[in-house]
């Protein structure tokens, strides 16, 4: 599945329920998903709990490009364009992101 695929599949099971909850308690979501994510890493959890959690943060991430009618895809490609967003480079060559 690819970054379109995936955003229309969001788009078409959560839009709705998306636009009701609004922007401030899916950004709300999304953080409290981060966090499950970081709890089940830190414990050490099997790799499919860790997956799960992944693919959670991902979802919430899309509906909330999904509620700003934004192309996640060509965001992601416009910001890296293949490179490395600050230096340019690949592989980064920033020292700050060691």
């Amino acid at each position: 599945m690819n970054i379109s695929e995936a955003q229309d599949l969001i788009r078409r099971i959560y839009l709705e329920r998306d636009r009701e909850r609004g922007m401030d308690r899916t950004l709300l979501r999304t953080f409290q998903e981060l966090a499950e994510l970081s709890d089940t890493i830190s414990k050490g959890n099997p790799r499919k709990d860790i997956e799960n959690e992944v693919a959670d943060v991902f979802a919430w991430v899309i509906s909330i490009a999904n509620l700003l009618e934004m192309n996640l895809g060509e965001a992601l490609l416009s910001k890296y364009d293949n490179v490395c967003s600050r230096c340019g480079k690949v592989p980064c060559e920033c020292i700050d992101n060691r």
